[in-house]
């Protein structure tokens, strides 16, 4: 590779960095190089595995409009691509009585919109679904347009497509070195040294090694999170076609998907794993983690417990708030951040989207005022921190 110059240079190449290089191709074309640490796919951050969920239904108005959105962007790739990356299950959000995440405040963010849903007691649930056991406290608001993002597929989409577009794709290229002078950036990666006008950086788990070569160093807590997947001895009640995805919205907060990837369904829990960091984490298994999703699928699944096919591990990097940093350093405009608080895969391809228009243009049409960089929470002595989205 010859050229060492770019206007664009994205820094991380999972989730949203392989969206930023695809959105950025789109307009620029060979002025963008994607940089990765590790080989592109690798297992070592939030990206990977077969599926991860997308969906409406949140707690604030704001996610939602995000939302609609990221549905029109990965259609926008579908159709670039010519492969399918959401598949539409329906979703239910089960709330038993007393939940730490009240129904009520995700049926009023998409009544806000005037997104249609519907609302369940427990033996509804049940008739629709017989997987489910239910005490009679329960309720479930269920929305059609829920499904899954095929996670590892829509990385190689975004990527191909980069490439196709012209632009320069390079992994095992770690950074050792970052500096800015006036409009020029340069980066020191793999032993090589390249400049660009522009750089974004999405790279999750070590978003704070990046920044720091700006002088930042922003709240950020780093966890190992686990999934399931068991081979139900009743597969075909867990196909797309028959099985939603699904969230329990309460502490603990478990989720789960049908089978998609692997021959069985998914189960996890959000923020149940121990802190860690992005060069002491492990890929070793949590005994304490995997009982309690294990419990909860005994208890409220039984028919889709089986045999455990696999588990998998991941970090989520999250704010002390849980909100997305999406925004451009306030020192350095020509620096874009991107940071996905473990639970931003169902809109990473909109977020590349908005990280190219920042880089391009300088802002973004959406509203990205819930994200900034420098609200104080990212720099507080010691942040109030609220995981439960």
């Amino acid at each position: 590779m010859s050229k060492r110059a770019f206007q664009h240079l994205v820094l991380g190449l999972g989730g949203i960095g392989s969206a930023a290089a695809y959105w950025l191709a789109r307009q620029a074309g060979g002025d963008v190089l994607g940089l990765e640490q590790f080989a592109l796919g690798h297992v070592r951050g939030g990206s990977q595995d077969h599926s991860r969920i997308i969906r409406l239904s949140y707690h604030e108005p704001h996610y939602v409009n995000l939302a609609k959105e990221a549905y029109r962007a990965w259609a926008a790739v579908e159709a670039d691509s010519g492969e399918q990356l959401v598949y539409k299950t329906g979703g239910l959000d089960l709330s038993p009585a007393g939940s730490r995440l009240p129904l009520r405040d995700y049926s009023n963010s998409l009544t806000a919109l005037n997104i249609p849903f519907e609302l369940l007691d427990a033996a509804e649930i049940m008739y629709r679904w017989p997987q489910w056991k239910l005490p009679d406290h329960v309720t479930a608001l269920y929305q059609t347009e829920s499904g899954l993002v095929a996670a590892a597929k829509s990385n190689a989409a975004h990527q191909k497509m980069a490439l196709a577009y012209g632009a320069t794709l390079r992994d095992n290229a770690p950074v050792t070195n970052i500096q800015a002078a006036g409009n020029e950036i340069t980066v020191v990666a793999g032993g090589e040294t390249y400049t660009c006008e522009k750089l974004v950086i999405a790279s999750g788990a070590w978003s704070n090694q990046l920044l720091a070569h700006f002088g930042h160093k922003i709240n950020l807590t780093v966890t190992q999170e686990q999934v399931t997947y068991y081979a139900s001895p009743h597969l075909a009640d867990f196909s797309l076609e028959r099985f939603p995805i699904w969230i329990w919205l309460d502490e603990p907060c478990y989720y789960g998907f049908p089978a998609f990837g692997e021959a069985g369904p998914k189960i996890a829990q959000d923020v149940g794993g121990q802190e860690t960091t992005a060069e002491s984490r492990t890929f070793e298994i949590d005994p304490a983690a995997f009982q309690r999703t294990d419990t909860f699928l005994r208890q409220h699944l039984p028919t889709a417990h089986g045999p455990i096919i696999t588990a998998k591990t991941c970090l989520y990097t999250m704010p002390p708030d849980r909100d997305f940093v999406l925004d451009t350093l306030p020192d350095h405009p020509n620096v874009a951040v991107a940071i996905g608080a473990g639970h931003a895969f169902k809109f990473a391809s909109l977020l590349g989207k908005i990280l190219s228009q920042l880089a391009i243009a300088g802002q973004s049409e959406f509203d990205l005022a819930p994200f900034q960089f420098s609200r104080p929470i990212l720099f507080a002595e010691n942040p109030v921190k609220e995981f439960m989205v």
